[in-house]
């Protein structure tokens, strides 16, 4: 039977951020991937400053900001294209690490480079599903797995058991048994990429227009993806719905479900329509989240990333969270050892900061500020925001969710 210090299950954000964290700590561990390949999927994501700078400690920084889109500003506009409120982002809004528009696949890929380079090849191992982990006697759990068909594979004994494995988590389930099923925000996703030259400042993160009519969110994230100088550019429109779609990450989505609401969008510094009819792959999902845990640890098992506060996407903040939890439980291993004591403190501090993210991506993110236009205005164009909302207050709206997602300067 295999032994191990740590057991990481589940290789995405999380569960690599963690392996580095726990590499840079002298503490050794494994991460056990469900797939049998890690393969580039997803579509884009944000990494915000606090996370970012975890990530330049980890040394990985540099090679992030090659491969991703070092974000300017953030810009909200109503569905008619009217600018409503912008702010700067990352290293121009002063802090000392940027926010970085990135492909998931590439912020997985540089990681997953950084674990097999530092830990070595077998750091990571593929087609391993967690099933469930046990107490395994005196200072150890046991961890069983299958495999991609569902054949059972040998059990892992780890001092620890860090389940990293998603929104689907298998330990989640076993851990909380009753919990049921993600709870659904009465919105639904359709989420693609597409090559596109640069709009705005070529570094613009946009959210446009409201839930109840039809809202964007579209930014780059990669640079220069063809000889034309072009942008791969991530889009995610959101819309009220009667009912969710599938719950499926790789579930394809059909333009009839949701194109109508955005035919009529073009402004002059983007075509929204022209750029989703251009898009070759267009991905369903329906925007859910999980009601924060009473606990995530229990003995010498505990949770993290999506596993432990799965959020809803309107604060840029999931990935983000996932590294930062990934640093505290390292150093809190660092402090307590390998102990049921680690854990504990972890789940104490990290549990009650991430709740307060999850509850206000429901109430309140930074796309209340479109709200608050699309209410004021009667969703009708204005000639003067001013008349509608003074910046003051919508800028008290971008910052108090700051605070609670814990960006400071």
């Amino acid at each position: 039977m295999q032994r191990e210090g740590v057991a990481i299950v589940g290789a995405g954000i999380g569960g690599l951020t963690l392996a580095l964290c726990l590499h840079r700590a002298g503490i050794a561990c494994r991460v056990y991937e469900q797939a049998a390949e890690i393969r580039p999927l997803g579509v884009g994501i944000n990494v915000l400053p606090h996370a970012s700078a975890e990530l330049r400690t980890l040394g990985v920084l540099d090679a992030l900001e090659h491969v991703a889109v070092v974000t300017r500003e953030a810009a909200f506009f109503n569905r008619f294209g009217q600018l409503v409120f912008a702010e700067h982002a990352g290293r121009w809004a002063g802090y000392e690490t940027p926010q970085l528009s990135i492909h998931r696949a590439d912020l997985q890929g540089v990681l997953l480079a950084a674990v097999q380079e530092r830990l070595g090849s077998g750091a990571v191992v593929v087609g391993h599903g967690c099933v469930g982990v046990d107490d395994a006697g005196g200072d150890r759990v046991r961890l069983r797995f299958q495999d991609p068909s569902g054949a059972p594979l040998p059990d892992v004994e780890a001092a620890l058991a860090i389940a990293c494995d998603g929104i689907h988590s298998a330990v989640r389930r076993q851990l909380h048994p009753d919990e049921g099923p993600p709870r659904w925000s009465g919105v639904n996703m359709w989420r693609g990429v597409t090559a596109h030259a640069p709009f705005l400042s070529g570094a613009t993160m946009v959210r446009a227009g409201w839930l109840t009519v039809g809202k964007m969110v579209i930014y780059p994230i990669r640079n220069a993806v063809d000889g034309q100088g072009r942008q791969l550019v991530n889009w995610v429109a959101e819309l009220e719905a009667k009912a969710p779609v599938q719950r499926d990450w790789n579930a394809r989505g059909k333009l009839d479900d949701f194109f109508p609401a955005f035919a009529d969008w073009h402004f002059d510094w983007l075509d929204v329509a022209a750029l989703i009819r251009q898009t070759e792959t267009v991905l369903a999902y329906p925007m859910v989240d999980q009601d924060p845990l009473p606990r995530w640890s229990f003995g010498r098992i505990t949770l993290l990333g999506d596993a432990a506060h799965p959020m809803v996407p309107r604060g840029s903040n999931g990935a983000g969270q996932a590294i930062l939890d990934a640093r505290f439980l390292a150093d809190r291993l660092v402090e307590h050892g390998l102990t049921p004591a680690a854990l504990t403190e972890y789940d104490r501090v990290r549990n009650a900061a991430t709740a307060k993210v999850v509850l206000m991506n429901r109430s309140n993110p930074p796309d209340a500020i479109l709200r608050e236009v699309h209410e004021r205005s009667g969703d009708k164009p204005f000639a003067r925001i001013e008349d509608v909302v003074s910046r003051e207050e919508l800028a008290r709206i971008a910052d108090t969710y700051k605070q609670v997602a814990g960006l400071r300067r």
